[in-house]
């Protein structure tokens, strides 16, 4: 290689060996958090039908009902209970309501049966057979849990009796749902419903309906007042509708079918009578409340409803499917 060849490659060396290395990026020592905006999930919205031994089941609508009340069990004082009747019926409907995805509950209690609610809840021994044989229930006839309907525990002792039942109710139920009926407002009564049960139940449904201002916005908004101020959270709260008249409590149905004009009132001469109930405008103005404060409605009864356009049901699912908070 000639001599100024040499000369040229040895400075080109040099002057590489001098030159500064191109700094490389930095590693960072934590990978970015990307951000994510949460959007809180909906709140469940339930529709619960009440049902008696003269519902058919195949004519019930599942589609349009996310649970079922079996109404009704019947205590005894001493906390034995009246056997259902119908059991064929009773097991027909927990099988189709489970094929549909809706849920069955045991409704226990009722109108009337104050007295024997009193006497049996007063006793830890008659609360123990009260359970006992409340679970074999549920276990014969496959019902996902039991909604008790004691109408209605009086504040003092009473409310201190129906806590210790919920209480003992609650720990024999894991993973069952349980949920009561309650007045529709007022603490005469109210307060027999004490603030420590609202995080044992699942869900609380409110009667209102019935007495001197039967079925009125003003109940409705009265109810749901009350019991939000009394602690119950909006995610469990169920308003109550009323699918028949006061005063003679004539079902619905008949109402519409003495008169297709009927779905669209309140108010309805029946037999020479007044009656009052909730047509479809007020069942959906209703409903569209509950969406906005509650968790759900509930009614009684399903067997009391009309069939097609007029259906009270049907208007319900109808507002909650066009529903747009």
């Amino acid at each position: 290689m000639p001599a100024r060849q040499l000369i040229f490659l040895a400075l080109s060396l040099i002057l590489s060996a001098c030159a500064t290395p191109t700094p490389m990026p930095p590693i960072p020592t934590t990978a970015p958090v990307p951000t994510v905006r949460s959007t809180p999930a909906p709140r469940p919205f339930r529709v619960i039908g009440y049902v008696t031994s003269a519902v058919m089941v195949e004519n019930i609508p599942f589609n349009q009902l996310t649970h079922l009340n079996y109404a009704f069990l019947i205590p005894n004082a001493d906390g034995t209970f009246v056997p259902l009747s119908n059991s064929w019926k009773v097991k027909e409907l927990v099988n189709r309501s489970r094929a549909n995805g809706v849920q069955v509950l045991i409704s226990i209690g009722g109108w009337g049966w104050d007295a024997q609610f009193e006497e049996m809840a007063a006793s830890p021994e008659k609360r123990a057979v009260f359970i006992r044989e409340a679970l074999k229930v549920v276990d014969e006839y496959g019902f996902d849990g039991v909604d008790v309907d004691w109408e209605y525990p009086d504040p003092g002792q009473s409310a201190q009796n129906y806590l210790a039942l919920i209480t003992e109710l609650r720990a024999a139920l894991p993973g069952k749902l349980l949920t009561t009926a309650v007045i529709a407002s007022g603490d005469e009564f109210g307060l027999g419903v004490p603030a420590e049960t609202f995080a044992m139940f699942d869900f609380v449904n409110i009667m209102t309906y019935d007495g001197p201002d039967h079925a009125t916005l003003e109940q409705f908004q009265m109810g749901l007042d009350y019991w939000l101020g009394r602690g119950v959270p909006p995610e469990k709260l169920v308003m109550g509708l009323p699918f028949y008249s006061r005063p003679g409590e004539v079902p619905y149905r008949k109402l519409v079918q003495n008169d297709p004009a009927a779905s669209q009132t309140d108010v309805l001469i029946y037999n020479g009578t007044e009656q009052r109930y909730n047509g479809i405008p007020t069942v959906r103005q209703k409903t569209l409340i509950a969406l906005d404060k509650a968790s759900g409605i509930m009614f009684w009864t399903l067997e009391h409803d009309a069939a097609g356009d007029a259906s009270l049901l049907n208007a319900i699912y109808q507002t909650i499917a066009s529903y747009k908070p």
